[in-house]
């Protein structure tokens, strides 16, 4: 309750409580006993109105106020007041921080508030997994205390943030973590924490294709080179080198086709993001027509095939990239199998879906390989220029062609014993 509290109020309040003592005095000739006897009156009374109103702010545990009379009922009214706005303050400011920590712990980074002195002073969920801080156990704690790394340690007490600063977790799970300092608050620093493992793995990645392809290239653009500079002379060339020129160059110029086309293929398949799974796709029928496009390099290396399709079995998918898929993994299989070898190929229902393999009686593939068969321009054997003529990018296809269609490449092979490559496709992309 709002009043307006004025000095003359309180005076006239103060005469009128003692106007009746005065005038008692006058009758009975007791005026100043009686005066001092009512000022003594309003002394107790406002003594026990100050006793309670000591009880009420610092015993009570409600905020409604005592019963008073006169001034003392303003004055409680008064404090009252005071303490509602105060509450509704509370709770605005309340509501405020929930809001305020709600949106830091909806950011992607993780973020935390350090002192001037580098102590921690609020963290975030997430900073709390990539650092390991226990809340609010590490609260008060140096930063480089938390962070125990030289170079960070170096780069916070030279205090210069105009560049961030990247570091291993220190929790030990080998992320990424880019660290970048803001002023904040005027005597805060606010930091800031982006996970850049992934970041920083695709900038590898580009760096490596790229050496790749350029060392793919070099060699049979030097191979070709190296013959246009040998055709100069003419018709001193013999014949039987110009023949061998010309098929060099032909094989050389084919190489570098159809490691174009391959990565034509492979970022037309990244650009697919959507699975359309609307045609029925007969697999035997696709990887049939495979073997019998490469029915001349089978003879020509005196292959055993043994082939088992079921021509039952059917899926839904995509049947450009199931026959990419398949076409590689035969491919692969002829290629790395000695001549009279054996080539087993099946597709075939099991117990979750169905199952296409590929077994040849290869050389076999070590154990160490076998994880990065799949990353572009990769290839198992130490010479990369082999008589096999690969570009290391047909598993790479297959691998994106399969994950179009959620499943992934399976690769069972040991040095000396041959290799299986197949995929699994779920129940539920099978159409009969």
């Amino acid at each position: 309750m709002e009043r307006l509290y004025k000095l003359s109020r309180l005076i006239k309040r103060q005469l009128l409580w003692l106007l009746p003592f005065a005038l008692v005095g006058l009758l009975v000739d007791k005026f100043w006993l009686s005066l001092s006897i009512g000022l003594a009156l309003a002394v107790a009374g406002n003594l026990f109105y100050f006793q309670r109103l000591n009880r009420w702010l610092w015993d009570s545990r409600t905020m409604l106020p005592p019963r008073a009379k006169g001034a003392w009922s303003d004055i409680y009214d008064g404090i009252y007041g005071t303490l509602r706005r105060a509450q509704v303050k509370r709770r605005s400011l309340a509501l405020l921080l929930q809001r305020f920590r709600q949106a830091a712990e909806a950011i992607p980074d993780a973020g935390l508030v350090l002192n001037a002195d580098g102590t921690l002073e609020w963290t975030n969920k997430l900073a709390q997994i990539y650092f390991g801080i226990r809340w609010p156990a590490d609260k008060g704690i140096r930063i480089t205390n938390l962070i125990r790394y030289p170079r960070f340690h170096k780069y916070f007490e030279a205090g210069n943030f105009t560049k961030p600063i990247t570091i291993l977790s220190p929790i030990g799970d080998q992320r990424e973590l880019e660290l970048r300092f803001m002023p904040y608050a005027d005597t805060q620093l606010l930091l800031m924490v982006r996970d850049v493992t992934q970041l920083s793995k695709l900038e590898r990645m580009r760096k490596d294709f790229v050496a790749n392809v350029s060392h793919e290239l070099k060699t049979p653009l030097t191979v070709i080179s190296g013959y246009l500079e040998m055709l100069e002379e003419g018709e001193q060339l013999p014949p039987q080198m110009m023949e061998k020129a010309v098929h060099e160059m032909q094989g050389q110029t084919k190489r570098m086709q159809r490691m174009v086309n391959q990565l034509l293929e492979i970022s037309r398949m990244e650009l697919q993001d959507k699975e359309l799974f609307s045609k029925r796709v007969v697999l035997a029928n696709v990887v049939q027509q495979s073997i019998d496009e490469l029915a001349q390099s089978i003879q020509e290396k005196k292959l055993q095939m043994h082939v088992a399709l079921d021509d039952t079995l059917s899926l839904w998918g995509d049947e450009d990239k199931l026959r990419s898929a398949c076409m590689n993994l035969l491919t692969n299989a002829i290629k790395y199998t000695p001549e009279g070898g054996m080539i087993r190929v099946t597709w075939q229902r099991i117990a979750n879906g169905a199952e296409f393999s590929v077994e040849d009686s290869g050389p076999g593939i070590a154990a160490e390989h076998i994880p990065r068969l799949t990353e572009r321009f990769y290839r198992a054997e130490s010479d990369r220029n082999s008589a096999t003529g690969g570009t290391g990018l047909g598993l790479a296809i297959v691998k994106h062609a399969l994950e179009h269609h959620r499943t992934k490449l399976m690769i069972e092979s040991k040095p000396g014993q041959g290799s299986r490559f197949g995929f699994r496709i779920n129940q539920a992309l099978i159409a009969s």
